[in-house]
């Protein structure tokens, strides 16, 4: 048509080539057929140079791996059986998954931190030392004992558990089975015992001079030690006791030709034993008291005892040979008896009759002491740390804690640091037994030291220290053991326990609060008054402390309805008030006899009441009146005693108990009367009871308390 666009030739349209796909992991990218000339690729699992699975392997088949767990070989081309497949397949998916993954993770850690129990235990090695630790041994001390780095220590408390730094301590049976692991064999000592070895080693013989002899006396109560001792130092000590009793341990010095004899006197009850064998183990020689007019007594063999166990020589006293009655063959006689022969009967024990009031004989007393102290050669070094016993110790109001320590060994000088049981402290002041003011002590002399944050306890050893750091580190760690063993002794009470207190019956109690003037009294009399307890009444003592009674004893008293005991001492004024507002007993007292005594009156107070019956009278019933509004009247007639109104009775029917109960009401013709004597008529009413008969006998009787003897 004229006019229009010649029409465009036709072209076949192109089919639209798909969109090529993602590669997937693991597959090749082309998967199409092989093109010509290029080389076919390896099969999956083979590796290039090797034969495919089709081709034969030159040489023959390969073996299969030692750690397969197939049975046999597998030929060329030959696939693993399906069911060693399938049997592999879950395995290889086991492990692939755990050893991934949080889960994996987690078990490796575990196996890890179990792995050094899973080893096999190894035998230790032999001992070939032996090493020395003291208490509150720390890692970096064990270390350099045993000579080995203190990251060894510290690994083998690792494998153990405990997880520790080269500063922490260690108590005695850790150290001593770590050392064995590192071939050592340990023995243990003090703190004190350490630091004395250590300077006993360093000290040479040039060193050493002679001291002044310790000497205690000893015996029975009421021998004349303390006034054989004031005849001695011409000083009157017993006119400050109360009753004439020593009741503390006292120490003091005396000369006799330029030389110094120190004496310790003990206190002669039986309630002191434990303080007289402190006595005797910082003693080197016993005077043992014997009264000539007495002889040998239970407290004098004690002595005895206590002298041979601290190993001691001792030398009798034969005192009150001033008296008429006085036989000092006889004494002799009796102590030939217990083991000691006198020097004049042939034996080796010196004795020396002796007057504490004429003052006979004790220049010689004093003499046979400087020669027997002379025969045991006694010798200290005062150049050294000085190492002391704690003999006594209160608490004074003016002056606060303070001890009375005997010097063993070196000086004791104002301003030394020490260490005491649990008590770490300075050296503020020391005053002798004569009152003064000292600047330094020198061996085997008594001292009063001022400077304790606390009391020590009675037989301590004080030790002069330099290493301040270690003390404190030592004390902490007594503290802690001393709050752990506290802690335990009162824990709860187990069903065991309670089963046991079920079976022993109902105990009654009778709780205590003491106080004393003297930490060495209060420790006394804490095991005395506990001793006097008996399977009816046990004694409890709550608290023993030193010094004044104060508001908190009283307070404690009331809280625990405890009786509250001071001995030599005074309680303070808020005390006393508290007291008698709140009703709380208070006992005070100065001599122990007394206070048994009191103590054991208590212990009977306390006891189960127990009466007993006292017969009263009999009456005869001749006739039975029936009133109505009042029941049966017996008229009776008393043949035997009286028969008191509020008295109790029984009616006895051909001498059967037919009832027992009470008066209900007396009279005499239409007089009320409140007791009727023998030969006498009256009518008699009995309380809820009318079976009356003429010819019951009423007997009368009354229950009377009667106080227990609580020995």
């Amino acid at each position: 048509m004229p006019g229009q666009a010649p029409p465009r030739p036709t072209v076949p349209l192109r089919t639209q080539a798909p969109a090529p796909q993602q590669p997937r992991p693991g597959q090749p990218i082309y998967q199409g057929p092989p093109r010509p000339g290029q080389p076919s690729l390896p099969q999956r699992g083979a590796r290039p140079g090797m034969p495919g699975p089709g081709s034969p392997r030159p040489g023959g088949p390969r073996p299969m791996h030692p750690t397969s767990r197939a049975g046999g070989l597998i030929g060329p081309g030959t696939p693993p059986p399906p069911s060693d497949q399938a049997a592999r397949r879950p395995q290889q998916q086991y492990q692939k998954s755990s050893r991934g993954g949080p889960q994996g993770r987690r078990k490796e850690a575990e196996e890890k931190i179990l792995r050094p129990t899973m080893r096999r235990e190894l035998a230790p090695p032999p001992i070939n030392r032996d090493i020395t630790i003291s208490e509150g041994i720390t890692v970096k001390e064990l270390s350099e004992k045993l000579d080995v780095k203190a990251n060894f220590v510290i690994k083998k408390l690792v494998d153990r558990g405990i997880f520790a730094t080269i500063n922490q301590t260690l108590d005695a049976k850790l150290a001593t089975d770590i050392s064995r692991e590192f071939g050592a064999s340990t023995s243990t000592v003090t703190y004190e015992e350490e630091a004395m070895q250590d300077v006993e080693v360093a000290e040479v013989d040039n060193d050493l001079v002679r001291r002044p002899p310790v000497v205690t006396i000893m015996g029975h109560v009421d021998h004349g030690k303390t006034s054989l001792l004031d005849a001695i130092r011409v000083a009157n000590v017993a006119g400050r006791e109360a009753g004439g009793i020593t009741q503390h341990i006292g120490a003091y010095h005396v000369e006799k030709n330029g030389n110094k004899i120190v004496f310790i006197d003990t206190p002669g009850h039986e309630a002191f034993t434990r303080m007289r064998s402190r006595g005797a183990k910082v003693t080197d020689i016993v005077v043992l008291v014997v009264a000539a007019d007495d002889g040998v007594m239970p407290q004098t063999l004690e002595a005895i005892d206590h002298a041979r166990a601290a190993k001691v020589p001792i030398i009798v006293a034969i005192n009150k040979i001033d008296k008429a009655d006085a036989q000092v063959d006889r004494i002799k006689q009796q102590l030939s008896d217990r083991g000691l022969l006198a020097e004049d009967w042939g034996g080796d024990t010196v004795m020396v009759p002796v007057s504490a009031r004429t003052k006979l004989n004790l220049d010689l007393l004093l003499e046979m002491i400087l020669l027997v102290a002379e025969i045991q050669d006694l010798k200290a070094n005062p150049a050294r740390p000085a190492m002391a016993t704690v003999l006594e110790a209160k608490l004074d109001r003016g002056r606060g804690p303070v001890a009375t320590v005997l010097v063993r060994n070196g000086t004791l000088r104002v301003g030394d640091n020490f260490i005491c049981g649990v008590v770490f402290g300075r050296v503020r002041a020391m005053i002798n037994d004569l009152g003064e003011q000292v600047k330094e002590v020198g061996p085997s002399m008594p001292v009063e030291v001022l400077g304790l944050e606390q009391l020590p306890e009675a037989g301590d050893s004080f030790q002069a220290v330099t290493d301040t750091a270690k003390a404190k580190q030592i004390v902490l760690y007594r503290a802690e053991k001393e709050r752990a063993a506290m802690l335990a002794k009162t824990g709860r009470v187990t069903l065991e326990q309670f089963h046991k207190q079920m079976a022993a019956g109902e105990i009654k109690e009778l709780p205590i609060i003491l106080k004393a003037d003297v930490g060495g009294s209060a420790e006394v009399l804490r095991d005395t008054l506990e001793r006097l307890s008996t399977d009816k009444v046990t004694i409890r003592v709550l608290r023993a402390g030193v010094g004044a009674i104060n508001e908190s004893d009283v307070d404690l008293a009331v809280a625990s309805n405890a009786i509250v005991i001071g001995f030599n001492v005074r309680p303070e004024r808020n005390a006393v008030a508290t007291a008698e507002r709140e009703k709380v007993d208070m006992r005070l007292h100065t001599i122990i006899y007394e206070l048994i005594d009191e103590m054991k009156k208590a212990m009977a107070g306390m006891l189960a009441p127990v009466y007993k019956e006292v017969y009263r009278g009999r009456a005869e019933i001749r006739e039975v009146f029936k009133v109505s509004k009042v029941g049966a009247v017996a008229g009776c007639l008393v043949v035997d005693g009286n028969i008191p109104r509020d008295s109790q009775i029984r009616i006895l029917r051909d001498n059967i108990m037919v009832h027992s109960g009470k008066v209900g009401s007396l009279r005499r013709f239409k007089d009320d009367v409140s007791e009727v004597r023998f030969g006498m008529e009256c009518g008699i009413t009995i309380d809820n009871y009318n079976d009356l008969h003429q010819g019951d006998i009423i007997e009368a009787f009354s229950m009377q308390r009667v106080a227990n003897e609580a020995a």
